[in-house]
């Protein structure tokens, strides 16, 4: 939440995007434990990855998740076929090659 716990209004826009279909139905099963929308669980994962936590610069970033969570990811990935690490998709193919946008340029400098 906000640092003063105060609501602030905020304009949501949609996103198209495409995943891995196992980790998505994950996700989707994560949404429905925690009785969150599938936007607001995405909205507070990426929100605490942008937090900096202890070790490695790059390699580890807070997480929303607390033990009972960690558990039922642990059983989702089971019951979905999730059998991947964490660095996986770097190695993800499409399994149709299909034509897609060029990827937008890298930022180098902020």
């Amino acid at each position: 939440m906000l640092q003063d716990e105060s609501k602030s209004a905020v304009e949501r826009v949609q996103l198209g995007v495409r995943m891995e279909k196992s980790m998505v139905q994950v996700l989707k099963g994560l949404a429905e434990f925690k009785e969150m929308t599938l936007g607001q669980l995405l909205e507070e994962i990426v929100l605490h990855s942008f937090e900096a936590a202890p070790g490695h610069v790059g390699q580890m970033c807070a997480s929303p998740h607390g033990e009972k969570s960690f558990e039922a990811i642990a059983a989702l990935k089971r019951i979905y076929g999730m059998n991947y690490d964490t660095h996986a998709n770097y190695g993800f193919q499409d399994k149709q090659s299909e034509a897609e946008p060029s990827p937008l340029p890298r930022i180098t400098e902020v």
